[in-house]
């Protein structure tokens, strides 16, 4: 019987496979084509398994497998092959749950591929070395849009930022309606009925003091600006990240001026320095230094299965990708504990969640 995987990890496995086939990968656009006239010549492509390190090298029409226990070769033409079948499996499989297509589990054995996630720490799904075998290795994260995509930031209760409710104080039975309301927009219903009733929504801090650090190497006033943009996707319905930098332009939320928006274009400026270094390994969670990560680049997929590649090398093209093709999206209320008033110190705060993944095509 055939094994199953999500499609997240055949994506992986995918991409893997179809750039040691093709022996290149094109570099991206900002808007996410190929850039056929920037090929980037693959020499290697390195992988961790459980029982070890892995490098397959390139080398005419064959794959060179060398490990700890192995030195084999393969032609390349079996590894084009296997890719196939699995992007057409992917693309007729309606559900994340995907089994393995005819011959292909037999072809990852023999090139000693076990796990379809590579087994990483440095949350690189692989390494590649350009040009020659003995470049330096540039480690790469996996996208693929024939698979749900893992999120720049993924919200989490450490991602929660809070907002003090001034205005008027609530009674308590008051806060209980508020919090009792329930509809299929109810944040944002919670919001505008606080709004109603004379209260008024003012930020005040990160909810978490690792995440509000990390924040803070952006730009010490970074997370008041976050928390005005999870703020305004909501009240203006709006989650494109470039939309909604637009709108906080003309909204000004930090009070610098006229020049500093307009001609040093600051809040682009910020949000792409955020993106960055949040495709790079920033998490709420783990403190950020500054320090460059393992991380490198990312190989996203398109939905053909076609490659491109974005680098920390090329940061501008990097930058304009991201910031083009990423959302705020809105993170499960109950898990990520957010969208309702909360008592704490006397005073009651309102939580939304910060998350933001790339937008699909």
């Amino acid at each position: 019987m055939a094994f199953e995987a999500t499609k997240r990890e055949w994506g992986e496995v995918q991409s893997f496979l179809r750039l040691l086939a093709d022996g290149y990968v094109c570099a991206g656009t900002p808007t996410g084509e190929a850039c056929t006239e920037r090929p980037y010549r693959i020499a290697v492509v390195q992988r961790e398994e459980h029982d070890g390190t892995r490098r397959y090298l390139i080398e005419g029409d064959d794959i060179h497998i060398v490990g700890e226990k192995m030195d084999k070769r393969v032609p390349r033409e079996y590894f084009k092959a296997a890719a196939e079948l699995i992007v057409d499996a992917m693309k007729r499989t309606h559900t994340d749950g995907m089994e393995s297509p005819d011959g292909v589990e037999e072809f990852l054995d023999e090139i000693a591929v076990y796990d379809l996630e590579a087994k990483t720490d440095d949350r690189t799904d692989y390494h590649i070395g350009f040009w020659t075998v003995e470049a330096p290795l540039v480690g790469f994260r996996v996208c693929s849009r024939l698979a749900p995509m893992n999120p720049l930031l993924d919200g989490g209760r450490t991602a929660n930022l809070k907002f003090e409710q001034t205005g008027v104080k609530f009674a308590t039975p008051t806060v209980n309606k508020i919090n009792a309301l329930e509809s299929p927009n109810e944040v944002i219903d919670r919001m505008r009925m606080i709004d109603r009733l004379g209260g008024v929504l003012k930020y005040s801090d990160v909810a978490d003091k690792v995440f509000r650090s990390n924040l803070s190497m952006i730009d010490l006033h970074f997370p008041r600006l976050l928390a005005e943009m999870v703020r305004t996707m909501y009240v203006e319905d709006m989650t494109r990240v470039s939309e909604l930098t637009e709108r906080i332009r003309e909204i000004n939320p930090l009070k610098i001026k006229e020049e500093l928006i307009t001609k040093h274009r600051f809040y682009e400026y910020k949000m792409k320095q955020f993106l960055l270094v949040l495709a790079l390994g920033m998490r709420p969670a783990k403190l950020f230094n500054g320090t460059d990560s393992a991380v490198e680049g990312f190989i996203m997929v398109d939905t053909e299965g076609c490659p491109v590649c974005y680098q920390k090398a090329d940061k501008g093209t990097f930058e304009d990708f991201l910031f083009r093709n990423t959302r705020f999206e809105k993170g499960s209320l109950e898990k990520d504990k957010y969208g309702y008033l909360e008592r704490e110190n006397g005073a009651y705060f309102f939580k939304l969640n910060a998350k933001i993944g790339f937008v699909k095509r």
